[in-house]
């Protein structure tokens, strides 16, 4: 029993002092930022930083000072940031520090020997001090540092602005030029002039207004002028910032702008003067789908106000112009109009879209569309009204003839010069059992002869043909008679026609006893 007591008693005294050492612990850490925070304030005129690791963990004022003195990287951490800031005067800071953690304190001299970095390892913490080597004094150590933060800054400024391959210049209030970067007086420079002693300020380049009226100039403007440098003609796009009671001005050269400019105006005008005489109307809508270009064919063919056409309506107004004034086919209803309309303008983006329009009034309109370049679409509006009306009259007259070919009762077949068959009519259907529609090929004079000797055998006649067809200069009509192989007799007649046509006539007569057909023979031909 006694045992088991004093078993209790000793783990209860363990937990205790478990307790207390803990409790202890958690003291430690805010007792030790409580000092490192005192002496920094002690310390506030001097330029002490405080490290975690690559962290900034405190500064005094002067330290800070030194810190806002250059531009920061965004991607620098605070060491990186404070090691470029000291860097002119201790290149190696970063790589001695290294050994703090070991050493416990280091002291690192500037590269001319006037400063030091007085640095201690302290609880896991690095502190950092810098001094002047020769007072011991901070002060004017910041009073350097900064210094030399700010001319090395200065120094990388004025590189920048010399090195920029575009004018830059500063004028007073008066108009004066204070300051000028290398390429404005290089081009101020006239090469022909003797070689004397530069002159200040340099010559004045492009004359602008007071300074009162510079509110003008929030938009670039353009201007050209003649530089010293060259003797030649320069376009420039002038920029002006205030910078306090001054001005500073910028001239970017726009010499190829301008030439392509140009360039592109002229083209577009002589583009014009051609589509102003073409007969067919054109009219190109940008990828905005609004009218950019037309020509004057365009408003006689479509009756359309040339006002309308140069308030650059939209591809869908235009066509729903053009349905208006019955200018385009009539679609059953407006929603299907609208569907096709999308149709088209998909099929002239494709270079597909190409539709003859009839209209109501009797004019007959072939539209073609087109892609055009940086997402545009042209459509062509070409009347042939005139042309269709003549390929009907010529159908017409046609079809005439052809039945009036249909209605002889002698059949008849017209070769071409180049002896194809050009034409027939239904009598020679019915003699020879062949119809020269059916096919889709030609059918020359050698394909008609093998058709012919299925119903008349040889002859000598086809021969004789075949040489009359194919003869050149005058000739003279001739007849002949053969006999089909049923016993009916063919009177042939072949006549010479205009531009080398050749009619070849056959009429059929009754047959008669006593006649044979002619046989094959040696002078049968083989077409």
């Amino acid at each position: 029993m006694v045992n088991s007591i004093y078993a209790v008693a000793l783990v209860l005294t363990a937990l205790l002092i478990a307790i207390a050492a803990l409790y202890i612990l958690s003291l430690l850490d805010p007792t030790r930022d409580r000092k490192l925070r005192k002496q920094s304030t002690l310390e506030k005129d001097s330029v002490v930083f405080l490290f975690d690791d690559r962290s900034l963990i405190d500064a005094s004022p002067a330290a800070r000072q030194i810190l806002d003195a250059l531009p920061r990287n965004g991607s620098w951490s605070d060491w990186e940031h404070l090691a470029h800031t000291l860097g002119s005067r201790f290149p190696n800071l970063s790589v001695q520090m290294g050994d703090l953690a070991d050493l416990g304190k280091l002291t690192i001299s500037s590269s001319d020997g006037a400063n030091e970095v007085k640095a201690e390892w302290r609880d896991g913490l690095a502190r950092l001090q810098l001094i002047s080597a020769e007072t011991g004094q901070e002060n004017p150590l910041v009073d350097r540092m900064s210094f030399d933060a700010m001319r090395h800054e200065l120094e990388g400024l004025r590189a920048t602005a010399q090195h920029v391959p575009i004018m830059m210049w500063r004028e007073d209030v008066n108009g004066k030029i204070t300051w000028a970067n290398r390429t404005y007086l290089d081009q101020a420079t006239d090469p022909n002039a003797p070689d004397s002693v530069a002159s200040w300020p340099p010559q004045k380049l492009f004359e602008r207004p007071k300074l009162e009226d510079a509110a003008a100039l929030e938009t670039p403007r353009r201007v050209a002028i003649q530089l010293p440098a060259d003797g030649k003609r320069h376009w420039y796009e002038l920029h002006d910032a205030p910078l306090g009671d001054e001005m500073l001005l910028t001239a970017i050269p726009i010499d190829r702008v301008v030439h392509a400019e140009k360039s592109r105006a002229d083209f577009v005008t002589t583009l014009t003067k051609t589509f102003a005489h073409l007969p067919i109307g054109l009219a190109i809508f940008d990828r905005k789908r609004q009218l950019s270009l037309f020509n004057p064919a365009l408003t006689d063919i479509l009756a359309m106000s040339a006002s309308f056409l140069v308030g650059q309506p939209t591809l869908f107004t235009f066509l729903d112009r053009l349905r208006e004034k019955r200018l385009m086919p009539e679609p059953k209803d407006y929603v299907s109009w609208r569907q096709q309309m999308a149709d088209l303008e998909t099929a002239a983006v494709n270079g597909t879209y190409e539709e003859t329009w009839s209209l109501p009034t009797g004019q007959t309109y072939r539209v073609t569309g087109r892609p055009h370049p940086d997402g545009a679409v042209a459509f062509l509006f070409e009347d042939i009204t005139s042309e269709i009306s003549l390929t009907r009259r010529f159908r017409r007259e046609l079809e005439m003839g052809q039945s009036a070919l249909d209605c002889i009762e002698d059949a008849i077949a017209i070769f071409s010069p180049g002896g194809v068959l050009s034409m027939s009519n239904a009598a020679y259907i019915k003699l020879w059992g062949n119809d020269p529609s059916t096919t889709l090929e030609d059918i020359n004079l050698g394909d008609a002869i093998r058709t012919w000797r299925t119903t008349a055998g040889d002859t000598p006649v086809w021969r004789m043909l075949k040489e009359f067809v194919a003869a050149h200069g005058e000739r003279q009509a001739w007849d002949e008679r053969i006999a089909l192989l049923d016993g009916r007799q063919v009177d042939c007649q072949f006549v010479p026609m205009v531009r080398g046509a050749t009619m070849a006539r056959f009429r059929v007569k009754t047959a008669q006893h006593g006649l044979q057909p002619v046989q094959k023979t040696a002078l049968s031909l083989t077409p």
